[in-house]
């Protein structure tokens, strides 16, 4: 993996946030391009035969995945395959649908799936919003359920795009919007957060650094196409070592 203070990113020690990274018009553009059909690609993937019970099984210590906004669970299969194959029961929450309600209601889905589900020791792996009702979660776990979790390109500072946005569902990812402000300040439960993100994010110019977190930027550019890249699972799979929730 290379350095932090490369072009090419890498992991960072916790609140350590690596500089950022100049890069060409043009390739910014052919990223964006390869991530909308990254995208697309996987809306119609999630019309096949995978079902949420293929994954169920394992020994291993349970995940429950969070996708993003107007994502369905089936985003996050290359990640799920790669900790089911590891021996890891993987559970998904269907009673998100397409995730477009707020980050405390949905929040409030997880922690009752956990516990109608007895699960404990769980590492959530998340997409974007999810990492922030990942967050949220992870601050109201009463019976600390949760381990820990690894975000993928999680808007924890807001994005500069959202205040263009047409509908109130994506206007809350400002960085003023009360909720995100309010889980701004939550700063204990950082140091049991990955926060893994590309070069450069379609969606979030402002990147996913997390003060207190493990900050792993990778030398990839898009928000969506991250899910896939080998590196990404190389680090949700090390997430599952205890030795990284020291």
């Amino acid at each position: 993996m290379t350095d932090p203070t490369t072009p090419g990113g890498g992991p960072t020690d916790a609140g350590r946030v690596a500089p950022p990274v100049r890069l060409p018009l043009l390739r910014r553009a052919g990223w964006a391009a390869l991530d909308w059909w990254y995208a697309i690609r996987w809306q119609v993937r999630s019309l096949g035969p995978t079902t949420a019970d293929d994954y169920r099984d394992g020994d291993g210590q349970p995940v429950v995945v969070v996708p993003g906004v107007y994502e369905t669970w089936h985003f996050m299969r290359p990640l799920m395959d790669a900790l089911h194959d590891r021996g890891h029961p993987v559970h998904v929450l269907p009673v998100l649908r397409h995730n477009v309600r707020p980050v405390p209601q949905s929040a409030r889905e997880v922690l009752a799936t956990l516990e109608e589900l007895d699960l404990h020791g769980v590492l959530l792996v998340t997409h974007s919003k999810g990492g922030l009702i990942g967050k949220y979660a992870m601050t109201h776990d009463d019976d600390r359920r949760i381990d820990r979790m690894v975000a993928v390109s999680t808007p924890f500072g807001g994005s500069g795009w959202a205040r263009l946005a047409p509908v109130p569902h994506l206007r809350a990812f400002r960085a003023a919007d009360p909720v995100l402000a309010a889980l701004g300040r939550e700063l204990e439960v950082n140091t049991r957060i990955t926060s893994v993100y590309g070069v450069f994010d379609t969606l979030i110019p402002e990147g996913s650094e997390l003060a207190g977190a493990t900050n792993v930027r990778l030398p990839v550019g898009g928000h969506f196409r991250i899910l896939g890249d080998p590196r990404t699972r190389t680090e949700v799979l090390a997430a599952t070592d205890p030795a990284r929730s020291a």
